[in-house]
């Protein structure tokens, strides 16, 4: 006749099972929106509004080979926008668009300078624009 097991026994029956469920969910287990995840927040966001006709800029402080990750979107219609650079006698255009809703990649600075975005509404109504940012910069800066 099997006896029943001892208080230790089941308290290491629970603790394997504690850490068998441990193990699952650390191994391979995708996260889903709202879970622990291992990717960095954003380290700045800033939300402005631009009226009809009006440009704003801002800049990020980057060391030549630099790589900032960006996110933007526009609310109220989509901008235009001129992706660029310089600093120390020099400058550069990244990208430009005309009308566009949102963008988001990596910015890798092509040298040591400010780099950043140039945006404007040319909708008939206010536009607010938001601006997420993390990687290698020193400051976010708003130029104008």
């Amino acid at each position: 006749m099997a006896s029943a097991p001892s208080a230790d026994e089941t308290s290491h029956e629970a603790q394997l099972e504690a850490s068998d469920d441990v193990a699952n969910v650390t191994s391979g287990t995708t996260l889903t929106e709202g879970e622990i995840s291992s990717e960095p927040a954003w380290r700045e966001e800033v939300s402005f509004s631009l009226a009809p006709g009006e440009g704003a800029e801002y800049k990020l402080t980057m060391d030549e080979g630099s790589i900032a990750t960006f996110a933007w979107s526009s609310e109220g219609g989509p901008v235009n926008f001129d992706t660029h650079g310089d600093g120390g006698g020099n400058s550069i255009s990244y990208e430009k668009g005309r009308g566009v809703p949102e963008d988001e990649g990596e910015l890798e600075a092509a040298f040591t300078g400010n780099h950043g975005w140039f945006f404007r509404n040319r909708n008939e109504q206010e536009v607010t624009v938001k601006l997420r940012i993390k990687g290698d910069y020193g400051e976010l800066k708003r130029m104008m």
